[in-house]
Formats: structure tokens, C-alpha cells, sequence
């Protein structure tokens, strides 16, 4: 963060630092934290473009926030006078896309769905919001997704909408599949061969609904694509503190936050470009 300004180097270390939000709504809250960045401090264009290049660099396995960013820098070369323009355009196509993708998902679920997920996705928090807004019945079973815990954030937000929530460990994954409709994720990247990152506990997810016979739908708009492959991903680690592990010498806690998951587990990729089978198959 060297050469940054306070107020850069504060939005650089918030993006890091946030392990709650979604990849989308971390790349929109980016995306408004330097539009106020813009206003409030007016940096230069080689400052503005150092700190696009720190902040696409911060969260590897959430690629939605690079390519985001790497559609504003784009922009900005072509035109440096063009910076707040690009941003306000690229947050507005990153809605657009969560918004078609929710559309496209509500259309495809049963009458009163009981849907089953993992993590707090801000696409599938949209998925519901829209079918709370629709006067759509269903309930939810959400997982407490350790150690983060960003299921109870997802459980309060379906409360708050007066959604049925059943809020269960991550443990109990297997046990209560077989009760849902539909298993639902959000993806933080598709990755070029066969795999997608997602928070821990993704894969197992995946193959609970798997065994259980279950459809398992990603939600997945294109700002999330890589050419990057599952060789080359380095996934991120977080510090251990939260584990609340014993201290022990042979004891090594291990908190890898991010997981690679198969797409042959897939059912269906749901992005704004249409709706995907997996392995790839023909848009419906």
C-alpha cells in the first residue's frame, strides 16, 4: 500500500478485510467506496489506476471484484477524464446482471420451493428478496457456514423478510438435503476447466445433493468467468483465530476460506446470459 493516500489505503485494507460479504456486494461496496474516493479527495489518474491495480490484486478467489475493476481501468486508459463514469456503469451493469440472474432462477424453481444453501450470497440473497417481493412462498435451509458464520447474516436478512429459515451447522449438510427442492450457491469464479471457487464446504454441499438426488443450481453472472485454471489458483487462507483452536504442539489449525468445486456436481449455471446445464450444455 505504499504511495497510497489514508483514504485509498483504508478502501484497500476494508475489501481485505471483509470475509462476510458476498462477491458481489463486496465488489458494489468497492465500487461506491471509490466513487466517494472520487469526490472527496480527487486523485489523479495515476493514483486512481495504482489503486485499481492493489484492489484487483486484494481477493484472488473473488475474480467478480477484478474484472470489475479491470472494466473500469479500461475505460480509464482509453480516457482518463472517464473515471467516475466507468464506475458508475460498471456497478450499474454488475445490478443489471444480478437482477436478470434472480428473474431467470424464480422462473425456474417449483411452486413453494424449500431451497437449501451455503454462505451468504448476495445473488441468492436477490433470489429471495425477489421472490419475497413476488409474494412467492418458500423457506429456506441455510447453513451457519463456520467459521465466518455468514449464514446467520443470511438468516436474519430471510427473517427480516418473513421467510421460514431453518439455520443449521455446516455438519448437518447431509441430514437434511433430502428435505430440500433445490440446492442453490453463489460462485465467487468459474474458473476455464471444470471448476468453480466458492466458500468452503461448497464441494461437500454439492455432494450431499448429489447423493440425495437433488438439483444443484450456481448462480453465476460473467463478471465472475477467468481464464485462469484450478492449476494455477492459489486459494486464500485466513488467520486461524477464528478456529478457536487448542494450542498444542503437534496441533496445525488450517482456515481455508475457499474451495474448488467440480462442475460435474453442477445441475445448472445460472448467469444473466441465460441458463446453463453442466457440463456445458445449450443456454435455455
Amino acid at each position: 500500500m505504499q504511495g497510497l493516500d489514508p483514504r485509498a489505503r483504508a478502501i484497500l485494507a476494508g475489501v481485505r478485510k471483509d470475509l462476510q460479504s458476498g462477491a458481489t456486494q463486496l465488489a458494489l461496496n468497492t465500487l461506491g467506496e471509490l466513487l466517494s474516493y472520487l469526490d472527496e479527495v480527487r486523485p489523479d489518474v495515476k493514483t486512481v489506476s495504482r489503486l485499481l491495480a492493489e484492489l484487483r490484486a486484494a481477493r484472488p478467489n473473488m475474480i467478480v471484484i477484478g474484472n470489475a475493476l479491470g472494466m473500469v481501468d479500461q475505460r480509464l486508459a482509453r480516457d482518463p477524464r472517464a473515471a467516475r463514469q466507468a464506475l458508475l456503469d460498471t456497478r450499474n451493469q454488475l445490478q443489471n446482471a444480478t437482477t436478470t440472474i434472480a428473474r431467470s432462477a424464480r422462473e425456474q424453481l417449483p411452486t413453494a420451493p424449500v431451497i437449501m444453501t451455503h454462505s451468504a450470497s448476495s445473488v441468492v440473497l436477490a433470489l429471495f428478496r425477489s421472490m419475497a417481493e413476488e409474494h412467492q412462498s418458500f423457506s429456506v435451509i441455510c447453513t451457519q457456514s463456520g467459521p465466518g458464520f455468514e449464514g446467520h447474516s443470511l438468516a436474519r436478512a430471510l427473517d427480516d423478510l418473513s421467510v421460514p429459515v431453518m439455520l443449521i451447522t455446516d455438519a448437518q449438510m447431509g441430514l437434511f438435503v433430502s428435505e430440500a427442492d433445490v440446492v442453490v450457491t453463489g460462485c465467487d469464479t468459474w474458473l476455464s476447466d471444470g471448476y468453480f471457487i466458492n466458500k468452503s464446504g461448497t464441494h461437500l454441499l454439492a455432494l450431499a445433493a448429489r447423493a440425495a438426488g437433488k438439483p444443484f443450481w450456481v448462480l453465476a453472472d460473467s463478471f465472475r468467468n477467468s481464464d485462469a485454471d484450478s492449476g494455477a489458483v492459489e486459494l486464500e487462507e485466513m488467520p486461524v483465530d477464528e478456529l478457536n483452536a487448542p494450542e498444542g504442539k503437534w496441533i496445525s489449525p488450517r482456515n481455508v476460506y475457499f474451495e474448488l468445486v467440480p462442475h460435474s456436481l453442477v445441475s445448472q449455471r445460472i448467469s444473466e446470459q441465460g441458463v446453463f446445464s453442466c457440463p456445458a450444455g445449450p443456454r435455455r
